[in-house]
């Protein structure tokens, strides 16, 4: 029989030096030759180009708008490898640039239309101002620190600093560099590590995006949305059913709120699994960034008995894990 699935999509960053390579399998793919011809026809490198670099550069691979075509393609080629035999999709969603990845998988855009608006989009938002940094608001067993959570909402008294995406159980921030250096520098560190600046991040998901948000609603018309063939739920925590839906407001949701506000990827799995009661989540690459951050979002609403990070850890031991990697359900 098989298992109902929602997939979830990754989102920037996420293509990383242990990633090269990773494409290989997927060379001789139409989908890929597609999205490649799209790059070539804008003077960018194509994905292959990229994929297949003899090594690992930080100036090529990172540059935003390399980087956000590498995750794209990545998540659309494992999406489209998903064996139908064993996994029925009943719903998609993903984190940040995670949305133009499920627009993809849900049949809004084509790979084409797709890939032009990504490669776009990063380098819209590339000069952006601002920066972001990420917090955790766990404590070891990945439930809520009252006292974290505190730490964080005093933070956000401050004028120019946001609430940029709720990932999980860590915050991620946004706002002005001043806004942003004084408030890690406040912040109580946490494990060597936090509060840890996302290198090479403007202020996503905050209104110091309004004028690539601006920019992006012109740029691109209503007419590139298509009806889903699968229902989303975007970053809001709203679901967008596979039928015909007012193309105005996506084209508002996708170029104007979801670059401009909070992206709450937290909400987005929890409206997930609540009202699709999935057999499992389907995790696209590239990488494996964000089994932690749904675990932490499952464990906050105690899905399925799932009230600790030992909960979790159970689960994914037995003979049913509830999150699966995508490279796990291809098609063989």
């Amino acid at each position: 029989m098989k298992r109902t699935a929602v997939v979830l999509c990754p989102g920037r960053g996420t293509y990383q030096k242990t990633e090269l390579g990773s494409l290989a399998a997927y060379y001789q793919n139409p989908l890929l030759g597609q999205i490649d011809g799209v790059r070539q026809a804008l003077g960018l490198a194509t994905v292959s180009e990229l994929d297949q670099a003899e090594r690992y550069l930080h100036a090529l691979h990172q540059l935003p708008s390399n980087n956000a075509a590498l995750i794209y393609a990545a998540g659309l080629l494992q999406f489209q490898g998903i064996d139908r035999d064993e996994y029925d999709i009943v719903a998609v969603s993903g984190n940040s640039m995670g949305w133009y990845t499920t627009l993809s998988c849900a049949g809004v855009w084509d790979a084409e239309i797709g890939s032009e608006i990504v490669s776009g989009m990063a380098s819209l938002t590339a000069t952006a101002a601002g920066q972001q940094f990420i917090y955790p608001l766990l404590d070891e067993q990945w439930r809520l620190d009252p006292d974290k959570v505190a730490a964080v909402a005093k933070q956000l008294e401050m004028p120019d600093l946001y609430n940029s995406i709720q990932y999980g159980g860590y915050a991620v921030l946004a706002g002005s560099n001043a806004a942003v250096q004084t408030a890690m520098a406040e912040l109580p560190p946490l494990d060597q590590r936090f509060p840890l600046l996302l290198q090479g991040h403007a202020a996503f998901h905050s209104p110091l995006m309004q004028e690539a948000s601006t920019q992006a609603l012109a740029r691109w018309q209503t007419g590139v949305f298509a009806n889903p063939q699968l229902p989303m739920i975007d970053g809001e925590g709203r679901i967008w059913p596979a039928a015909p839906v007012q193309k105005s407001a996506l084209h508002h949701y996708t170029f104007g709120t979801q670059v401009s506000a909070c992206y709450d990827f937290k909400k987005a799995v929890q409206v997930a699994v609540r009202e699709f009661a999935p057999d499992c989540v389907i995790l696209l690459g590239p990488g494996q960034n964000l089994g932690g951050a749904v675990a932490q979002s499952l464990i906050e609403i105690g899905w399925q008995g799932l009230h600790s990070k030992q909960d979790f850890t159970d689960l994914q031991q037995s003979a049913s894990p509830f999150l699966l990697e995508a490279v796990a359900c291809q098609r063989q």
